[in-house]
């Protein structure tokens, strides 16, 4: 009886402990602590809260539980049922996270593709780590690029018909028979050269930016197939690629035929294997072109994991959303040339497909003297000059700090320096001899009409119209009172202030810009949601208008919701209709693209901005509707340009609707201004540059300084 009350008792206290352990063990590690700090974001969001310090939780517990779930999946020493349990909580995180955003739009600006990780997050991802037992990295970078939430990275794969490629060619070896000598400073030894040559382009003469071509009229014959003809301008380029020239930045306007100029380039070039780099979006249309062009080369689009890439293909055609899956493969595939379509992608270098796209063309020259590369894009600059760093690094111009080879060599050769007045000139001049390629449809397509920009007022319903001016009204407000509170707390420049301090004004909506409070009134991107959703149904009818009264007709919108009322308008009208929507499958795509340009019954096709605004050819139209603003002039021009574009014979007009008497009105000045930078930097415009700084922060810097100056009583 004792015996067995001492084995019992004996008992209990390692049970007891054994409970201990298992608690301790799912309580350790970071996953418990980011599961706290996600449901304070949560409930804070509920409660319509997103301050700075709750916008900078859900960022940093996005990226730590990103890193996490990488840790995870690579971790040896997990059995499969540990795995599973840790990305379960992991996924619980996520799913929180996704739930959160929804509640607040802003936050999904914290997961996009080059979203600005500030020193209050990389501190406070510091501590959350040291919380959790773990040792925090030294240095952080200040940018990263965050996946959407939820989504689950896979690790990288080979695909197993590339395994066999390799085994069918167990000699294949880089080729150095043609290597180029290294290039080292002379004369420029100990100048910073990087920024005069991105300056260039601001300053320097005015002029095309496009490199001296082959005459098309003694060009030797390009061989195209049968019933394809090629314009004069593409033939130049691709007898310079016959002719030995190997980098290209070709960045003629959207619609001038850029896939196939590539396609035959790379044929001319004996450029195979070759990869092509394109977004999600139009990488099925690249295997069609190459059927089109080079029909006597084989292609193969990856998917997914690549369990159905034909290894031994001339062409393999990746989109960027995949690349971390198959870079290690494909970087060791004996690539002869490599292709990246809208290139613009790649601006933000922090980001991972930027880095993947350079960390491939780098080991392609590795392996390869001479590289066929082509960096593709009708929009280079987005909003800066510097937007050209990453495409000339891809190309091999550049390198992090200086300019590489045959660019080095030519401006060695110009006898300046960057203090000489005619540097800027000549380094201009020097980028572009590289391989920049830049025609205008109105220089060499003569028999592509002219296309036209025509803003279209409306007025907004009475009620939807007076609730959006009260919203913008109170953004207002909110600004003045921040601008005053500065006036009064800051310690420097003592003194009343005599007028408006234009520079505090920028440093206001800056703020602003970063931090707005949706729990004291709308932001900037919150009323232009609602001004597109007030417009739709106008838009829509407009839209409906003109296809009754021209034909067939692209309605292009940004929001699910006005796509969603302008389909809506179309059915009750009896119109038919396709669309193009991000979610849509390739071949669903396809069809409907199909089902508008072939079928004279349907009238209308809606788009959106961002999933058809590349890779498209719609100039069955020659008519379409912007029912809502793009943030860039690049973004509107792209839409333009898959009606625009060749194959088009009647004037093109873009109907752009704006809504009266709001902010939308100030944003499509804006948009307009900053389509000067592209002008002035490749088309050798006149016409003034205008700041790099963005739409939004220039809309409320303006929204700010009209209420000043009408308190002022300086506006009348």
């Amino acid at each position: 009886m004792a015996r067995g009350a001492a084995t019992r008792r004996g008992t209990r206290p390692a049970q007891s402990r054994n409970r201990r352990k298992t608690v301790h063990k799912d309580n350790e590690g970071i996953i418990p602590v980011l599961a706290q700090v996600v449901r304070e974001v949560e409930n804070a969001v509920q409660r319509r809260s997103a301050m700075p310090d709750v916008r900078t939780k859900f960022q940093v517990v996005a990226l730590l539980a990103r890193d996490e779930r990488h840790r995870v999946l690579e971790d040896t020493t997990l059995n499969e049922q540990r795995r599973a349990e840790q990305l379960k909580r992991l996924d619980g995180i996520a799913t929180i996270l996704a739930k959160t955003a929804a509640l607040d739009s802003r936050l999904f600006e914290l997961l996009g593709e080059g979203a600005v990780v500030s020193d209050a997050a990389i501190e406070l991802k510091r501590e959350l780590m040291e919380q959790a037992g773990l040792e925090a990295p030294e240095e952080e970078p200040q940018e990263q690029e965050l996946e959407t939430v939820p989504a689950v990275p896979d690790k990288r794969v080979v695909p197993q018909s590339v395994v066999s490629r390799r085994l069918a060619n167990p000699f294949m070896v880089p080729d150095f028979s043609a290597a180029k000598p290294v290039v080292h400073a002379r004369r420029l030894a100990g100048w910073e050269l990087l920024g005069p040559l991105f300056r260039s382009f601001e300053y320097a003469d005015s002029g095309p930016s496009c490199m001296p071509l082959p005459d098309p009229l003694t060009a030797p014959v390009i061989p195209v197939p049968a019933g394809r003809e090629l314009m004069s301008h593409q033939v130049q380029l691709i007898a310079a690629a016959a002719e030995g020239h190997r980098t290209f930045l070709l960045a003629d306007e959207p619609g001038l035929g850029k896939t196939a100029q590539a396609l035959l380039a790379a044929q001319a070039a004996d450029a195979y294997p070759l990869l092509v780099v394109v977004p999600n979006v139009v990488k099925t249309n690249w295997a069609r072109e190459v059927d089109i062009w080079t029909p006597r080369r084989t292609s193969t689009v990856v998917h997914g994991n690549g369990e159905n890439v034909d290894g031994f293909a001339d062409i393999v055609v990746v989109n960027y959303e995949i690349l971390d899956r198959h870079v290690g493969w494909l970087g060791d595939f004996g690539f002869k040339g490599m292709v990246v379509d809208e290139a613009h992608f790649i601006k933000n270098k922090s980001s991972q497909r930027s880095q993947h796209v350079l960390h491939l063309s780098e080991r392609i020259r590795d392996r390869h003297p001479d590289p066929l590369l082509m960096a593709l894009t009708g929009t280079p600059l987005i909003n800066d000059i510097e937007d050209f760093r990453a495409i000339w690094q891809f190309l091999g111009w550049i390198d992090e700090t200086k300019p590489l080879g045959s660019l080095l060599e030519a401006l060695e050769e110009t006898g300046l320096t960057p203090q000489d007045p005619g540097f800027y000139g000549a380094a201009r001049r020097a980028v572009v001899a590289q391989g920049v390629v830049r025609r205008r449809k109105i220089d060499v397509a003569a028999d592509i009409p002219a296309r036209r920009v025509a803003d279209l007022p409306v007025e907004l319903d009475e009620e939807l119209g007076r609730s959006i001016r009260e919203a913008e009204a109170e953004l207002a407000r909110r600004l003045v009172e921040r601008y005053d509170m500065a006036i009064k707390t800051r310690t420097s420049g003592a003194g009343e202030v005599d007028g408006i301090d234009y520079e505090l004004v920028r440093r206001v909506a800056g703020w602003e810009r970063e931090d707005s409070d949706s729990s004291t009134g709308e932001n900037v991107f919150g009323m232009m949601r609602r001004i597109g959703r007030a417009k739709a149904g106008l838009a829509a009818d407009y839209a409906a208008q003109l296809a009754r009264s021209v034909g067939k007709v692209v309605f292009f919108a940004k929001h699910i919701e006005v796509m969603d009322t302008a389909e809506e308008t179309f059915a009750r009208r009896g119109m038919r209709y396709s669309s193009i929507r991000g979610d849509q499958t390739s071949k669903a795509r396809q069809r409907n693209i199909d089902e508008f340009v072939n079928d004279p019954d349907v009238e209308v096709i809606v788009c959106s901005l961002t999933a058809a605004g590349v890779g498209v050819n719609l100039q069955v139209a020659s008519n379409l509707v912007l029912a809502e603003l793009s943030w860039t002039d690049a973004e509107q021009t792209q839409a333009i340009d898959r009606v625009h574009r060749i194959g088009q014979d009647e004037p093109v007009t873009a109907w752009r609707i704006i809504a009266s008497q709001t902010i939308d009105t100030r944003i499509a000045e804006l948009i307009d201004a900053k389509a000067g930078l592209a002008a002035r930097a490749l088309d050798g415009s006149d016409e003034e540059l205008t700041a790099s700084a963005d739409v939004q922060l220039e809309a409320l810097v303006t929204l700010l300084t009209e209420a000043l100056e009408r308190r002022e009583g300086l506006r009348f």
